[in-house]
Parts: C-alpha cells; structure tokens; sequence
C-alpha cells in the first residue's frame, strides 16, 4: 500500500481543520488499561477485550468448563443440577456479550466460538 497518499489525506484534513473540534481535542489520552502487560502483547489483550473476552468473560468461561467436567463424572441427579448451573452461566456469558455488542445466538457463532475454545484450551 501507498502510504503517501494515507499521509497527505491525513495533511489535507489537518488543514481543512476537520481534526480541530474532535471530542478531548487538548486533553490527556486516558491511561493505557493494559499497560502492566508487556508491550509485546498489548494489542492482542485489547483484541480479546474488544471481542469479549475480558478477565470477567475469561472467569465465566472458566466456570462453564469447570461445569462441564463435572457433568461428565456426575450422576444422573447430578447432572440435573450442574446443567441448571450450566445454563445459568450460559445465560450470564450471553448477557455480558450482548452488552458488549456481541450477537450470540447465531449457530455459526456458538459453532465458532466453540472451535476458538478447543484451540486454547489451557488444560
């Protein structure tokens, strides 16, 4: 790619003053949220959050593991009871996506999401 012709749009805006009145024009940027992580990874730890997958969704997804493991050792009695728990997390994990813009209810996303969970599984 050109970069040239990035550049002097961007000088082209600059002096039309299309930058002048943007939001926290003057202001300090906010601090860096990821900034206790090396540098090298901090992009793909803003990916994951800009994806869905923060610490608190990290959590969720760990619990609804942990219940899956149980429901394969469990008794029939206690599966009923671990599914409800299953499914209370599905709903919570759901929830939290849906806030974050993220639909879920696609089969192709559930059937995604479930390839990237096999892949970095950390057990």
């Amino acid at each position: 790619m050109n970069w040239h012709i990035v550049e002097d749009l961007i000088k082209k805006a600059q002096r039309d003053g299309q930058f002048d009145h943007l939001p926290g024009a003057g202001k300090p940027l906010p601090p860096d949220e990821f900034a206790h992580y090396p540098e090298n990874i901090r992009m793909v730890m803003r990916i994951l959050k800009n994806s869905g997958h923060d610490a608190e969704a990290q959590f969720i997804k760990e619990e609804i593991s942990d219940l899956q493991h149980q429901m394969k050792k469990a008794t029939r009695q206690e599966k009923t009871e671990l599914e409800q728990q299953y499914n209370q997390k599905l709903t919570k994990m759901n929830q939290l996506l849906s806030k974050k813009g993220i639909k879920t209810n696609s089969s192709a996303f559930k059937q995604y999401q479930s390839q990237i969970d096999d892949k970095f599984k950390w057990d």
